[in-house]
């Protein structure tokens, strides 16, 4: 996993593309990209604006298209494919194992799944249903087809020359399944196994027959302690009648565990591991709009309790009764904000090159939800204590303590990480504290001016 670049350090390749863009070297950049593998690659598209990124993508090879929308997110995968023209995505989609290609069909439009399935032979195309016909969080949906099988009752010698007339295997492979004549499993031979045995061996005799196997409709989650349970490095899908119908690779289960815990983190504050950080400001404010909606209203929940003795208090303690709205929401926004620069300078994507447009970006989310939210608390306030310099107060203050939280939650995880410390473990207390400071004497300081 690839880290912020420090003073002094060697230009990251974010940084190197970053530079060769804003100078218009496209040669540069194309060379860059095409350098990287397509995993990496789709990081870097990840860590560029909108923009900076369609341009990009332009100049990667032909071949690897295909590998690079499938390591992408959701959103950013359907946002690209949305713009490339039918026989590009064919093409794409045509370079791309049938694992790989069950992940992306769903995504790809009508006329381009017709293409692809038309350009598979019976049997691929029969694989690729197989694959598609279990949910995509399962391990049907996870699985790869591509499987090499052998008897039990053949030798050693048999099955490597079996194994040499193959011009390739399929990529990943380092077992053969061994199945009977109906296709179903009966054990697991590991290539290392197969090379050190006698040539004369029966696959019966040096075959493993006590790994677990793994029923198409398990959930991916229990795929991945199967796997840490068992050290598992490949495993065996079987369907309910306990045939083979393909295999799981350790590659598929890291995916799995760093999805959910991308997952795990974002869900706490409404988000998805699927959004792309640099989306369109009035995209990510209407998503996060969301999650200050529920919070806006346990906060009004709060100051309707402590309201209910409001008639043995006099105007100023109309401000008592509405101050945890104000760090309420700050805190939110901000903690918003920090789980998402936490989780990106964490995977990588953060670094000198993109900072100052990924700031600009949520204070403009900010400022979209600061006037929203302004508004909604101005109207319910103005109602409720039937005075608008009340409302007028809080929509005040409010709009201030979400600008600065988004700041907060933008510059926090950044300073501690140049501090050397951990954004993830210290940056959420000292949040709390300036959201709560901020709002308070933003609500206090507005209300002394206009009500004294």
């Amino acid at each position: 996993m690839s880290q912020a670049a420090e003073p002094g350090a060697a230009p990251t390749s974010l940084q190197a593309l970053q530079s060769a863009l804003e100078t218009g070297a496209m040669r540069q950049v194309r060379h860059l990209v095409n350098a990287l593998n397509p995993a990496e690659i789709a990081d870097l598209l990840e860590s560029l604006p909108p923009a900076q990124r369609g341009i990009v993508f332009e100049l990667i090879a032909p071949e690897d298209e295909g590998d690079v929308l499938v390591e992408l997110n959701e959103e950013v995968r359907t946002t690209l494919i949305g713009s490339m023209a039918t026989e590009r995505l064919v093409a794409a989609a045509a370079n791309l194992d049938l694992d790989d290609l069950a992940d992306l069909i769903a995504e790809l439009p009508e006329a381009v799944n017709r293409e692809v399935l038309r350009s598979l032979d019976a049997s691929d195309r029969q694989r690729l249903q197989s694959v598609l016909r279990y949910d995509e969080d399962s391990a049907g949906g996870l699985m790869n087809p591509d499987t090499v099988t052998v008897r039990a009752n053949v030798t050693v010698e048999v099955v490597l020359r079996y194994l040499r007339m193959h011009s390739e295997l399929p990529p990943g492979t380092d077992a053969v399944f061994v199945v009977n004549r109906g296709g179903d499993y009966l054990g697991t031979l590991p290539l290392t196994r197969l090379l050190s045995a006698a040539p004369d061996a029966t696959v019966a005799d040096i075959m493993s027959t006590d790994l677990p196997t793994i029923d198409a409709t398990t959930e991916a989650a229990q795929v991945a302690t199967l796997f840490e349970n068992h050290d598992l490095v490949t495993a065996a899908v079987v369907d309910d009648r306990g045939k083979l119908i393909g295999r799981i690779n350790v590659d598929d289960v890291l995916d799995v565990i760093r999805e959910e815990a991308s997952h795990s983190v974002l869900s706490m504050v409404g988000l998805d591991e699927d959004d792309d950080m640099f989306a369109p400001i009035a995209a990510s404010a209407r998503r996060r709009s969301i999650w200050l909606g529920v919070n806006l209203a346990t906060a009004f929940l709060a100051a309707w309790v402590a309201g209910l003795f409001e008639a043995t208090l006099d105007q100023l303690v109309m401000l008592a009764i509405l101050m945890p709205v104000v760090p309420s929401m700050g805190g939110v926004a901000g903690t918003q904000t920090l789980i998402l620069i936490t989780r990106g300078i964490a995977l990588g994507q953060i670094e000198r090159a993109n900072a100052r447009w990924l700031l600009q970006k949520e204070v403009g989310v900010a400022i979209l939800n600061a006037i929203g939210w302004a508004t909604v608390v101005a109207l319910v306030t103005a109602w409720w204590f039937d005075t608008w310099l009340i409302g007028a107060v809080i929509a005040l203050a409010l709009a201030v303590s979400l600008l600065f939280a988004a700041v907060s939650g933008f510059l926090i995880p950044v300073t501690l990480k140049r501090l050397r410390i951990d954004p993830a473990l210290a940056g959420g207390v000292v949040l709390t504290t300036i959201t709560d400071v901020v709002g308070l004497v933003s609500f206090l300081g507005i209300g002394t001016l206009l009500l004294l």
